[in-house]
């Protein structure tokens, strides 16, 4: 029970709704540089799933695409200074694990705010309950708009604008945002298609999720303004000690710098230390997100029923193609005697041609091509289902993944990579349950014709629940292991290990 209306409107703030607001302060902050991190992965922004360049709303990069050569996704990306994003620079597998495992921390906290607001009564003063909340609103802007302040008796404790924007905020924008960002889930996607569809495709809700960020910002910078001028002093101890009467303004001010010299800091540290200690802040952070990630998505299987009239003319492409001897020999001659190696934890170890696979069952289907860096396409791919694959081979039951290797090699899939990165043969790994999935094939065709090398001929991946990078092309073989994390740097995957993205990617 609550003490009722008036009783409750003549009390300060609890210390839990001040703990609550500090700890929303710290996380949206954390939320808003790493989505800065994330869109400079691909800084456009599009209506349509397509994703032709020239059909962007919006765009951030002064990058021009060339007219001849390969331009693909991964040379879209843009560098971002850490003064603005989560953790800088170009690194956006560090950039999502800071997101995800802001957003967890975030939702936690807003649940925890929601169930003691109504709990405690508290959101008498927070919610609305009269229609004449609009008109008083809109005089309470026009004072504002006069640039003078409300008088003392619209505080109760806030002004009806301030009561009609903060419940607007929490009950309406903060959901919003959670609901687009689901769009961007290829799981989600895959499973429910007819959720994307609500927003207009998924696109449209990554530029939705961006315009609540924007709307979030604006409600940020206007909110501190007002705290500055509408009545400093007693916002200060209202916001830091619960109370403006009998408190100390000097105390409240010291501990709100203290907060913010805080906030600022963590946002700082946080970030040199991503940045200097990369491995270690991709295994903290995925410490919390991947089983959060497990639990809620992995276990989804793909849906998708597109039409042909569904199908983009525009593809992006990410990552060029071989440019080693060995393939392009094969490719000269059309891949004849290109041979895809199936071996480890098998009965039978396979050497299949594309003539092979080809007199195997065929599986065609239309879906949507999600990357991570945030482009999408929806396309036709043919193939021979993996489960195919497994059943002539005869899959052992100690394999719990498959690793796929590619003639690929880190310079071409990742063009700023370095040192060992660059001369490494691209591969990646999933687990036996993808594998089986109904949509999970071999493709040697898309959009009814043989497989482009720019898109991974002769032979690539296709797992319908997660992102691109998981979807190997150029294959050369595929083995069948107990466990990933002998293989490579143990992470599961050349992104994972070089570019430190997460190895579950179905969000």
């Amino acid at each position: 029970m609550y003490a009722g209306p008036l009783v409750i409107a003549a009390l300060g703030f609890p210390w839990w709704l001040r703990l609550d607001h500090f700890i929303n302060l710290l996380f949206i902050g954390l939320l808003i540089r790493s989505g800065i991190q994330i869109l400079a992965a691909h800084p456009r922004l599009y209506w349509n799933d397509g994703c032709k360049p020239s059909s962007n709303w919006l765009n951030f990069t002064r990058k021009k695409i060339p007219r001849g050569g390969i331009w693909t996704s991964m040379n879209e990306e843009v560098a971002v200074s850490p003064l603005i994003a989560q953790p800088g620079k170009d690194n956006l597998g560090l950039g999502r694990h800071w997101h995800f495992f802001s957003v967890a921390i975030w939702l936690l906290n807003g649940i925890v705010y929601i169930v003691l607001l109504f709990a405690t009564g508290e959101w008498v003063r927070l919610i609305p309950t009269s229609w004449s909340i609009f008109p008083q609103a809109w005089q309470t802007f026009l004072i504002y708009a006069s640039f003078h302040i409300p008088p003392l008796s619209d505080f109760h404790p806030y002004d009806p604008l301030q009561q009609l924007a903060y419940a607007g905020v929490v009950f309406l924008l903060g959901p919003f945002m959670l609901l687009t960002g689901a769009t961007m889930s290829p799981a989600i996607e895959a499973r429910f298609p007819w959720y994307i569809k609500l927003f207009g495709g998924r696109q449209a809700g990554r530029s939705l999720h961006f315009l609540s960020l924007v709307a979030f910002i604006i409600f940020i910078i206007i909110h501190t303004l007002l705290v500055l001028v509408v009545r400093f002093q007693n916002n200060i101890r209202d916001i830091v000690l619960g109370s403006h009467t009998g408190t100390s303004f000097g105390l409240a001010l010291a501990v709100a710098i203290s907060a913010l010299v805080f906030v600022f800091a963590f946002y700082a540290l946080s970030s040199w230390y991503s940045l200097r200690h990369k491995r270690q802040a991709q295994d903290a952070l995925g410490a919390v997100v991947d089983p959060l990630r497990k639990l809620l998505l992995h276990h989804e299987a793909s849906k998708q029923h597109y039409e042909k009239k569904d199908i983009t003319p525009y593809f992006w492409v990410n990552g060029a193609p071989p440019d080693s001897e060995e393939y392009k020999k094969l490719a000269r001659k059309k891949f004849v005697d290109w041979r895809l190696e199936v071996k480890g934890l098998v009965i039978s170890p396979l050497h299949l041609s594309l003539a092979d696979l080809r007199k195997l069952p065929k599986q065609t289907q239309i879906t949507k091509h999600n990357c991570i860096q945030g482009w999408s396409g929806v396309g036709e791919w043919g193939g021979v289902p993996l489960s195919e694959i497994l059943k002539l081979c005869g899959a052992k039951p100690e394999a719990g993944y498959i690793v796929f290797t590619s003639y690929q090699e880190g310079k071409k899939a990742y063009p700023d990579s370095e040192g060992e990165a660059r001369d490494t043969p691209f591969y990646e790994i999933i687990d036996m349950r993808q594998a089986y999935h109904a949509q999970t094939i071999l493709a040697y065709e898309m959009n009814g014709q043989p497989l482009p090398m720019d898109h991974g001929a002769p032979l690539r991946l296709r797992v319908e629940t997660v992102l691109g990078y998981k979807m190997i092309k150029y294959i050369r073989s595929m083995e069948l292991v107990a466990d990933y994390t002998t293989i490579g740097k143990g992470h599961g995957g050349y992104r994972e290990d070089y570019q430190y993205y997460g190895r579950g990617a179905e969000i």
